[in-house]
């Protein structure tokens, strides 16, 4: 069961160092290569961007949820 979950985080920890990069910065950011620098007028950021951040905050909850489990799993079999 442990072994699932250092796979897990160590399959999220890559995919937030990618999802993180795309993101854009004040000069525009990764995400201007996949179409996320085309943005709206009415909505302040791009459906691609908010779509980012929504898939970002996923990976990022599923990360910590990998983490904790983890730390469980250890204290109860020492």
């Amino acid at each position: 069961m442990i072994l699932i979950f250092e796979i897990l985080l160590v399959i999220s920890s890559v995919l937030m160092i990618v999802l993180v990069l795309m993101h854009k910065g004040r000069g525009g950011g990764l995400s201007d290569m996949f179409g996320g620098g085309v943005s709206s007028s009415l909505g302040g950021s791009s459906v691609a961007e908010r779509n980012l951040d929504r898939i970002t905050v996923g990976i990022a909850t599923v990360w910590v949820v990998c983490i904790i489990a983890i730390g469980i799993l250890l204290k109860v079999s020492n």
